[in-house]
């Protein structure tokens, strides 16, 4: 079966599993979150791997570069709302620390990843 360049991305790879375990841990946060933290936490965590996939669809490095930017930000986002949902208590602090650990691998890869696509674009 052929694979698409995406499928071959370690950092694609993470942030598909990473994903995953955001939907799993998500599942367990109050009702009243259901069109709030859980929703927002399980879009922009797609977002990752979604703009990572797409990116690599691009013909030029800067438009690459551009999609990866994107997933970094969604990144960030999902960042944001593991804090929040650890100060308000709806994760551990063990379950904080290891998805943002997580995503502490991804955002470092991700970096990497358009740093190499400018260098690229601009050779």
């Amino acid at each position: 079966m052929f694979k698409f360049a995406f499928e071959k991305l370690d950092v694609w790879k993470e942030s598909k599993e990473f994903t995953k375990d955001i939907y799993n841990i998500t599942a367990t946060l109050p009702d009243y979150e259901k069109y709030g933290l859980m929703s927002q936490l399980r879009r922009a965590s797609v977002s990752i791997c979604s703009n990572i996939a797409e990116g690599t669809t691009r013909l030029s490095n800067k438009e690459k570069a551009h999609f990866t930017s994107i997933s970094f930000g969604s990144a960030v986002e999902v960042l944001n709302q593991l804090i929040l949902c650890n100060e308000l208590g709806f994760i551990s602090k063990e379950n904080y620390d290891l998805l943002r650990s997580k995503l502490e691998s991804i955002t470092n890869k991700l970096n990497s990843l358009r740093n190499y696509q400018i260098n690229k674009s601009t050779n």
